[in-house]
């Protein structure tokens, strides 16, 4: 859910500023637990994809592009777990190069 989020606004199917149904709402309309949504909500929010903004709705971030948001979270989980196993900013920084390159081979 959160990848397909990403691409929708990334490819221009959802436009900075537009307005997210809510989470029931959502939930409802693809049957699937409302938790699940939201859960994605979270996820979307601290990515910077998308923001909260009280009782007026959950938008489309208007900051930064949605999809550098999104890799940047995801880059910094990375970062943060390979650090928690103890490996240095230097492997950790050749490691995940040696990850793109394979990514981007394959």
């Amino acid at each position: 859910m959160h990848d397909a989020a990403v691409r929708a606004v990334a490819d221009g199917r959802l436009s900075p500023g537009a307005k997210l149904p809510t989470v029931r709402g959502l939930a409802a309309h693809l049957g699937i637990a409302a938790n699940t949504v939201a859960s994605a909500y979270r996820a979307l929010e601290a990515d910077g994809v998308i923001e909260g903004r009280g009782r007026s709705g959950t938008f489309v971030s208007l900051g930064e592009d949605p999809l550098d948001a999104a890799a940047r979270g995801i880059a910094l989980e990375a970062a943060e777990r390979l650090r928690s196993l103890g490996v240095t900013g230097a492997r950790a920084e050749r490691l995940l190069t040696e990850a793109v390159r394979g990514a981007d081979a394959g």
